[in-house]
């Protein structure tokens, strides 16, 4: 769990954005992998806001080694996304 808090509070420090859920966890070669979902624009109503989910990278002391957008999208809208696709 320290891990996890780690990272969305490293990637907050970096974008500046609000990370506010981990959506997926896994322990690689490197260390770890994750997907974090990021407020990226509030907006009114709060469905309408634009989210993002980072793909982060992190060492296996659980430092931040980079990440990167993957996909945007509304607050309100559901995952179209079919399963194991991106």
């Amino acid at each position: 769990m320290e891990v996890l808090r780690e990272a969305r509070g490293q990637l907050a420090e970096l974008t500046g954005m609000v990370a506010e859920s981990v959506s997926s966890f896994e322990k690689t070669e490197e260390g770890w992998a994750l997907e974090v979902e990021v407020l990226e624009l509030e907006r009114v109503p709060d469905t309408m806001s634009l989210m993002a989910t980072y793909q982060v990278e992190l060492d296996s002391e659980g430092q931040l080694t980079g990440y990167r957008r993957v996909r945007r999208y509304e607050r309100g809208r559901s995952d179209s996304r079919r399963p194991g696709g991106r």
